[in-house]
């Protein structure tokens, strides 16, 4: 899971960002040509209405929605009853009290079930991001190949500018390679082996082992070791 564009830009050149600025730039140059292919390629053969991503969303809100019940309050208002904090959906407004109609702009279950109740079509509720003609404009341009550097004609203006390196002050230590998890991220944690307790390694433990796992590990070690010699 990622916040932004960005981020997944920066967690696919991993590895890429260990080279020089020109190398770097080749290489993303490379990755987007690539990646406008492949999705332009897939969104060329998609012949549903809705992306399939959209459209697999869609499907698991109507499945949640069929162990609903409904309470109608007008034509475009809806009390959705699902057995826990229940929803408020008005149609005409395109609203949800569990907010994930306006977040996603994609009507979720409580409004899905509202949707069949009106007899409208679901796809006039879902915003045209997820519709296929949007996916297939978003990736019709051409990334075009770069040709042989010998070949570039540089203006003199732009060939007599002397890049330096940013007046920046290094941090002491190694650099951080992999980013900071946001809100909501699975962060992976480690687990200590002294005390099973999350979050430190076993070298830097410093919480009381149980008495009881004490004896255990005690009783553990003689049986694997045998008696004395000296018994």
């Amino acid at each position: 899971m990622t916040t932004n564009i960005l981020e997944c830009i920066n967690a696919i050149l991993v590895k890429e960002r260990e080279l020089s600025v020109t190398a770097l730039a080749k290489e993303m140059k490379s990755f987007v040509q690539r990646w406008h292919y492949e999705r332009r390629t897939e969104a060329e053969k998609c012949k549903t209405w809705l992306t399939p991503t959209a459209e697999t969303l869609l499907s698991e809100q109507y499945q949640l929605s069929m162990q609903m019940h409904l309470d109608p309050a007008s034509d475009t208002v809806y009390t959705v009853l699902d057995g826990d904090k229940n929803g408020v959906v008005d149609l005409q407004a395109r609203t949800c009290s569990r907010k994930r109609f306006q977040l996603e702009q994609l009507p979720c279950a409580h409004a899905m079930i509202a949707i069949q109740h009106s007899k409208r079509d679901v796809y006039d509720f879902c915003s045209e991001y997820y519709n296929s003609p949007t996916w297939k404009v978003t990736y019709a341009g051409v990334v075009y190949p770069l040709p042989y550097q010998g070949d570039w004609v540089v203006p003199n203006e732009v060939r007599d500018v002397k890049v330096l390196p940013p007046d920046i002050q290094s941090v002491n230590g190694r650099r951080r390679k992999s980013k900071i998890s946001s809100v909501g991220e699975n962060a992976e944690h480690h687990k200590c082996s002294r005390c099973r307790q999350l979050g430190h390694h076993c070298k830097t433990c410093q919480n009381p082992i149980p008495l009881h796992e004490s004896q255990h590990s005690n009783s553990s070690q003689l049986h694997s070791t045998g008696p004395s010699p000296n018994v």
